[in-house]
């Protein structure tokens, strides 16, 4: 079986229609993902949408920790950030093999906006942040980096180093899959990645429509 993780954590921009909307998405351009699973802490109800509880109050972006919890899914599995936008054909995302999106910004390092692997192949990174949170949580914690923002991309990528796992980058096994967003063009995708401060919900043009539905 394949899956497809989301995080949903309250107490910021993203709510429930986030989830209906990667989630259509997802059905339309990469039906090769069986399952949609969405780790939360709120009330989610949205069809084709399977709601599992986060265990931990891990604030923000630390709540994606829990995508690696041993026994969420036991196939090829992608974390996928819940402002990805699909706009054409992408089951090449659901293939197996471990791999990463390529960060924007620091090449040779890992993204978590895309991340696959299998089962519980990346359980460890659970395992080590959930023994001690506020240790990886702690700015300085993975030594020397070069992301100006401490975040959980900058402790997955420490820890897969540490481990000897070393992910693929997507944006080389499957290029021209991946895009990222610019408002100076209108066509975008097939999949459609937003770096800083730009979000679907404030896009232009096709890209917004793709996510509105309309």
């Amino acid at each position: 079986m394949t899956t497809l993780i989301t995080v949903l954590k309250s107490g910021g921009r993203y709510d429930a229609t986030w989830v209906e909307r990667l989630a259509r998405g997802v059905r339309r351009h990469a039906p090769a993902f069986d399952r949609i699973l969405c780790l939360t802490d709120l009330p989610l109800a949205v069809p084709g949408v399977e709601r599992l509880p986060l265990r931990h109050d891990w604030p923000a972006w630390w709540a994606k920790m829990e995508a690696f919890r041993p026994g969420l899914a036991a196939g090829t599995t992608l974390l996928c950030d819940l402002d990805t936008v699909f706009t054409g054909p992408a089951d090449a995302l659901a293939e197996p093999g471990l791999a990463a999106m390529e960060d924007y910004f620091h090449r040779g390092r890992v993204s978590s906006a895309l991340l696959r692997w299998h089962g519980d192949e990346l359980a460890g990174l659970y395992e080590t942040f959930a023994a001690d949170p506020d240790r990886w949580m702690t700015p300085g914690a993975c030594g020397p980096v070069p992301n100006a923002v401490h975040g959980d991309q900058v402790v997955i990528d420490h820890l897969l180093r540490r481990t000897g796992q070393s992910p693929d980058f997507i944006q080389r096994i499957h290029p021209g899959l991946l895009d990222f967003y610019d408002p100076r063009r209108d066509t975008h995708g097939p999949v459609v990645i937003f770096i800083g401060a730009a979000k679907p919900d404030t896009a232009d043009g096709s890209v917004h429509a793709a996510w509105a539905g309309t």
